[in-house]
């Protein structure tokens, strides 16, 4: 029986590699799930932004930041 991951998983977890190929293939697939969670948040309604905690102003501004501006222990 074959597992799914789905994209997050694997952010989630933090994979970490010496090999230049699988890192900068990580870093594209993270840069992929950052895009596709800000697009995300840009389509909570106001009442799910409220929920956890953020305005729609903010969530905007976040979802117009771009690939490379993410904190530093996204990128570890």
């Amino acid at each position: 029986m074959m597992t799914s991951l789905h994209t997050s998983d694997l952010a989630v977890r933090g994979v970490r590699t010496t090999d230049p190929f699988s890192r900068l293939v990580h870093i594209v697939f993270g840069a992929f799930v950052t895009r596709r969670d800000r697009a995300r948040l840009a389509e909570l309604d106001d009442a799910l932004l409220n929920d956890i905690g953020i305005t729609r102003h903010e969530a905007m501004i976040e979802a117009r930041r771009p690939l490379w501006d993410v904190p530093a222990h996204w990128k570890a």
